[in-house]
Order: structure tokens, then sequence, then C-alpha cells
């Protein structure tokens, strides 16, 4: 723990609090997944499984409210667990969200060069390598770097301007997708929306494992609680509002896709999305501007997490169990600069990992993430029975329920990333998520070690002191 206490800024409005958690859960995905979810699924298929997945986002979601207006304070998971469970639990819960956020960092890195590839085909030059069969080359990598440090940027410089950056981003994402959904109701075919299913279950549970990497970024209100200068019960409203409205989003998009592009055209596509604009209006320029809110929301999500991943780190060392190096607030801007650096410097290397690294991303992140919701839903429980009388301005229900129904679909979750099921990781997928969590341990054993090294040398010097 740190001896001087060290103040966040109160400066997010309710529009910035509402536009930080549905711009980081809409993000990219919408425009660059969405010919793999039909693929996979079918169009009826697609629409179940973001139902399926909705719901545990929503259950998972209450929990959060709740326990977000009753502690309003940075780090989010991190307070909750480690009030309900103590510091090791707290550190899995804290670790797994972490590695959540970074991996949506890290695929937006990957994800901007690859939009930009759209609009300008053909810009690659300066051949690097070749990863999983996919040549890598520096001006693909320049693009995705150059992203990188827009973000940290902004986000260095304060919390206020990235919000600022969020709200404009996050209504150009709007705008353009209710294009894209009204003019599918206008122009689409709804012979095109067959075949309504494909692969039966396996088809949708492909599906589902996207879902908690697409839905994360609710849980950025949390993080940022202490940052709001807003009621606490507030906080919990509008987290359960951005939920539901990131629901529907995303299904009209689903639907908006199937509508406009027949399974040949799907087949064939490459930015199924922006390919379903340009039939539907008849110019590829819709198809362009699709893509540039595409653009925006890679920013949007980007933004979102960097912001949210830096906050749990901080949070983390101020709590002991990361060095003090991640828990710094700059000075003047009273940001966590150095969890900021760290988690962007990923996301700098990240394009050098070329395209097939945006799966191994999504897929990695999505079993941590669930993780973090698991111990979430834990806490909701045990504190709900420990401590009923402590202040909860947002309630999720009278009884444990919302917490019990949270944890049962977690672990269902769960169990569709473990080997042998249709869904199950692959080898990059089982390395990125098995080598943070390696990371991890070296950081607790370290940082334990040196809470026992300390305590040591406290009572030896209790000790000759009394002698």
């Amino acid at each position: 723990m740190f001896k001087e206490k060290q103040e966040l800024n109160k400066v997010l409005s309710r529009l910035d609090i509402f536009v930080l958690s549905i711009g980081a859960m809409l993000g990219w995905g919408w425009v660059v997944l969405s010919e793999s979810w039909l693929n996979s699924a079918g169009s009826l298929g697609t629409v179940l499984a973001f139902l399926i997945g909705g719901l545990l986002v929503t259950f998972v979601g209450l929990t959060y409210a709740e326990l977000a207006s009753a502690m309003p304070k940075v780090g989010g998971e991190h307070v909750y667990v480690h009030r309900a469970m103590g510091d090791k639990a707290a550190f899995i819960a804290s670790w797994a969200i972490t590695l959540g956020y970074v991996s949506v960092v890290a695929f937006e890195a990957v994800a901007l060069p690859t939009v930009i590839e759209y609009i300008f085909p053909n810009y690659q030059v300066g051949y690097m390598w070749t990863v999983a069969g996919w040549d890598v080359y520096a001006s693909w990598v320049l693009v995705g770097v150059g992203g990188s440090l827009f973000v940290i940027a902004i986000n260095y410089f304060g919390l206020k301007p990235a919000a600022k950056v969020q709200v404009i981003l996050t209504l150009s994402i709007i705008l353009i997708g209710l294009m894209l959904i009204f003019g599918s109701a206008i122009g689409g075919e709804s012979a095109n929306f067959e075949p309504l299913f494909v692969g039966g279950a396996s088809g949708i549970m492909a599906v589902l494992i996207m879902v908690p990497f697409l839905f994360i970024g609710f849980d950025v209100i949390p993080q940022t609680a202490e940052e709001a200068n807003i009621p606490p019960k507030s906080i919990g409203k509008l987290l359960i509002l951005s939920v539901v409205c990131a629901i529907v989003f995303y299904i009209c998009i689903a639907i908006g896709v199937a509508l406009a592009l027949d399974s040949a055209a799907l087949s064939v596509t490459q930015l199924a999305t922006a390919d379903a604009m340009t039939a539907l209006f008849g110019s590829s320029f819709f198809g362009n501007l699709l893509v540039l809110g595409g653009v925006a929301g890679i920013m949007t999500s980007w933004n979102a997490f960097i912001i949210g991943g830096s906050r749990v780190m901080y949070a983390m060392a101020q709590s002991g169990m990361l060095p003090e190096w991640f828990g710094r607030l700059h000075p003047k801007y009273k940001t966590p600069a150095n969890a900021i650096i760290f988690i962007g410097a990923l996301a700098v290397l990240s394009p050098l990992l070329g395209r097939p690294a945006l799966v191994w991303f999504v897929d990695s992140g999505g079993p941590a993430i669930v993780i973090a919701y698991l111990f979430v839903a834990i806490a909701f429980v045990l504190l709900r029975k420990r401590e009923p009388e402590m202040e909860r301005p947002y309630r999720a229900g009278k009884t444990t329920l919302v917490g019990w129904v949270a944890s049962i679909l977690s672990i269902g979750f769960l169990i569709i990333y473990l080997p042998g099921m249709p869904a199950a990781l692959t080898g990059p997928e089982w390395a990125i998520f098995m080598g943070w969590f390696l990371i991890g341990l070296y950081f607790f054993v370290q940082m334990n070690r040196g809470k026992y090294k300390g305590s040591t040398e406290s009572e030896q010097n209790k000790k000759s002191i009394s002698v």
C-alpha cells in the first residue's frame, strides 16, 4: 500500500459514463465479424446466440450495477472480490479482467490496419515475415503502431479529453449503424435470411464464445466509478441501460447483414457489414462510410479498455498486488500513466503478429473475461449474505437469485472453452491465456514474498527496540 493517498479527478458526467460503456461494447466487432457469425450459425442461429449471450451479460451486468453503486471505487472487480473473498480471489479476478481488456486493446491494434486495407487495397509494402500463412508488411504494422500511440496519448493527458473523443466517435457509430439497420428494413430481401441455422448447436456455440469478448465494456463503468461526478445509483442504471442497448444493436446488425447478403455473397466477402451497406444503397461510398464507422468503433473500444485496464492495474498496485510502478498517478493529469504506457506497449507490439492474431485475441480474452464475471457474481452472493446492511443505492432484486444465475451462466460459458468442446481454444489462444496467468503468478509470488519480508523485518525491528 502507498503511504500517501493519491486522488483521482471526478470529471465524468452521465453522458461520459454511458458512451464510455456502449462505445466499448460496440467497437469494431460488428463490422469485422458479421460474416463469421452468419457463416458459422446462420441468421436465426446468430440471433439465438446473441440472445443467450445477452442473458449472461444482463445477469452479470446486474451484479456489477449493484456492487458499483455500493462501492464506487476505482478498480471495480478488484474492490468487490477483495471485500468478499480476500487477496487471492481478488488477484485472480483482477488479473483475468485485465487480460480481457488487454486482449481487446491488442485486437484493435490489429483491426485498424485490417480495416484500412478495405478502403486502400494493396497499400502493403515492406515484407517482414509470415505468421500462420499471412504475410506481415511494415506499412501494415505502422498503421497499427500509429493508432496505438494516438490512443496512448489521449489517455495519458487526462480522462476528460479521452471521454470527449469517446462521445464523438460513439455517436458516429450509432448513426452509421442505424443507416444499415433502416436500409436493410427497406431494401433487404427476406429470402436472404436463409439458411436460418448452420452447424446446429456447434454453430451457435462458435458465435457464443465471441459474445463475452464483444460485450466486455459495461464493466469499464465500475473501473472509473471513482472518477464519476454522478450519484452512485445512476452508475447502476447507466450500466444496465448500456448493456440492453448493445444487445439490441448487435442483433439488429446481424439481421441487417443477413437481409442484405445471400449465402453466396457471405461465403466470399471479407467485410460483410460494409458489403451489406454497399448492396443496400447501391454505392461503394456507403460501404466505405460504414468502414469509417468501424474505425470509430476501433477507437472507442481501444480508448475504453486502456482506461479500464489501467485503472485495474492501478488498483492492484495500490493494494500491493502489483509493483508500485503501476500505481503511480501523473502529478499533473492524475492518470495512471505507467499502467497506460504498459498496456499501450502491448498494443504497439500486437500488429507484428499479423491478421491471424484477431481470432487469437478474441478467443483467448473470452475465458478470462468470464472468469472475472464468475468471481463478481460469487462476490455479489457472499456480500448479500454477509453484509445485508451495506448501503446499495441500486439493488438487483430482493434476493440473491441474480447472482446465482450469473454464476451458473458463467460456469456454462467457461465449459465451452475447454478441450473437446466444439468451440475449444486452439494452441495460440491457449498460449496467450496461459502465458498471461504465468506472468500473473510471478507477480503474485514476488509481491507476497515482499510482504512477508517486510513483516519479518518489522518484527525484528520491534525485537531490537524492546531489547
